[in-house]
């Protein structure tokens, strides 16, 4: 008898919050990012300074929640949907939790991109989706064995999608996005006119 075990798998989370309310949150958090771009001279500066091609909080902001109620609001789903994704990897925390330990907003400019990285000392990472304009740039994860595979030919094109290489997302409005930290991702180029705005949030243990 021959039997093919499928090893060690990599989890990628994704839900999406209900369409009414998502586009109720939405729409405050568009505005809010809107408006820490045009504000926020210490983040502005970051960007400046490290390259971005557009607006992020990354480097200036990191009490969001307490800012406005619809970050509140979207750190309380965050939680929830964190708790689930635990339960699927099949964590013990031990009598210990995951905590949202911080969150940033994104507002990518056209022909922007983020080269590929991964989120060093966090457990879970993720990325929520406020506006999403046609031609937007999609997520693409890479698999973590590649370094590894350094004598292996390519995949057939007709391989299964979770034996490529590479896996792409494409995001939609209220698409929440969650894997483990060490997966190494990137933010193809966008090729949007308008801007693509996200908010993106890592998980510790405590």
């Amino acid at each position: 008898m021959t039997e093919v075990f499928r090893l060690f798998p990599t989890l990628l989370y994704q839900a999406a919050l209900p369409e009414q309310e998502a586009a109720a949150l939405n729409a405050d958090m568009e505005a809010a990012a809107l408006s820490f771009a045009e504000q926020d001279k210490a983040g502005k500066k970051w960007c400046a300074e490290n390259g971005y091609p557009g607006y992020t909080s990354y480097g200036s902001l990191n009490d969001l929640p307490a800012r406005a109620p619809c970050f509140a609001a979207l750190k309380r789903k965050l939680d929830a949907h964190g708790a689930s994704f635990v339960e699927a990897l099949g964590y013990d925390l031990a009598g210990g939790r995951l905590k949202l330990d911080n969150m940033w907003v994104n507002v990518l400019k056209a022909d922007g991109f983020h080269s590929g990285h991964v989120h060093p000392h966090c457990v879970l990472s993720g990325t929520y989706y406020v506006h999403v304009p046609k031609g937007s740039s999609a997520l693409k994860f890479e698999d973590p064995r590649l370094p590894q595979m350094m004598a292996a030919p390519m995949k057939r094109a007709d391989a299964p999608r979770e034996m490529q290489p590479f896996f792409y997302v494409e995001p939609r409005p209220g698409m929440v996005l969650m894997w483990e930290s060490y997966l190494r991702h990137e933010v193809v180029r966008h090729r949007g006119r308008r801007a693509r705005i996200s908010v993106s949030f890592n998980f510790k243990w405590t």
